[in-house]
């Protein structure tokens, strides 16, 4: 139980994750007549946006040498919390094969992931309007109000999802106090909540691959005294392929007469 050691990384993955979705937002100034006079690709930093206002208001004069620039993007995890809603069996595993083994024959099982939501909230500064309008409408045609990302989250076992990143509301402020001369900030805030999985110690098993899938078909819901009708009975082709293998599949179907029912101990019909 604790004090078991894992790591899968899965926090860290989504938060690369949801900057990835970011860092490619440009910025376009163009003249009177239409032509591009500059092109900036905006910034993306991790850390809070307190951070970010605290310099500015240090390097509030617009005639110092330097200063931090605007326009640039922040984000940062801000919350996380536990989703009822997409709960599972916490006796439940699954196997899969250990992508580290060679022969693809070592199973490893695991216990199913426990949801829960990562909050975001990612900012954007800029000095003029047109600036922010721009990055705003790159940003929300893609949340509808959610993206799908995928994440491999268990690198051992090969477990990737489909992580939608819920788009939740949008504010606006306008940091702008005193003369002429200090330096206007207008921002907009996003907050974001990535729906994702935890994954808990992944353990060896001892249990194979399965290599054989038997379904016997009764005339009725009562299989106590119902007759079974038809075997339907599926198995790798060729049976000896492997997980990573390029194989198909042998369907057999056997019709019966006889009241027997198979024995999943003694593996016959008795």
């Amino acid at each position: 139980m604790l004090g078991t050691y894992f790591y899968h990384e899965i926090l860290r993955k989504t938060i690369i994750a949801f900057g990835t979705l970011f860092n490619d937002v440009h910025i376009r100034h163009d003249d009177r007549s239409g032509e591009t006079l500059s092109e900036t690709k905006v910034p993306l930093i991790y850390g809070p946006k307190q951070k970010f206002l605290a310099k500015l208001e240090q390097q509030e004069e617009l005639s110092k040498a330097t200063a931090i620039t605007l326009p640039r993007m922040s984000f940062e995890m801000a919350s996380m919390s536990y989703d009822p809603g997409r709960k599972s069996s916490i006796t439940r595993t699954f196997k899969a094969v250990d992508n580290r083994d060679p022969s693809n024959t070592k199973v490893k099982k695991v216990y199913l992931p426990i949801p829960y939501n990562v909050g975001f909230e990612l900012n954007v500064m800029t000095k003029l309007n047109d600036d922010a309008l721009q990055i705003v409408e790159q940003i929300l045609p893609f949340f509808q109000p959610a993206f799908n990302v995928t994440i491999d989250l268990v690198d051992s076992i090969g477990e990737k999802r489909d992580i939608p990143i819920v788009l939740d509301n949008i504010s606006f402020s306008d940091e702008y106090e005193g003369d002429f001369s200090t330096r206007r900030v207008l921002m907009y805030t996003f907050n974001f909540t990535a729906k994702t999985y935890l994954f808990g110690p992944v353990a060896d098993s001892t249990d194979g691959l399965i290599k054989k899938v038997q379904v016997d078909y009764y005339a009725d819901t009562k299989t106590d005294t119902a007759k079974r009708e038809m075997r339907y009975t599926v198995t790798p082709d060729p049976v000896t392929a492997g997980p990573e293998d390029d194989f198909g599949f042998s369907e057999t179907t056997t019709m019966f007469g006889d009241s027997k029912k198979y024995s999943p101990t003694r593996q016959e019909d008795v």
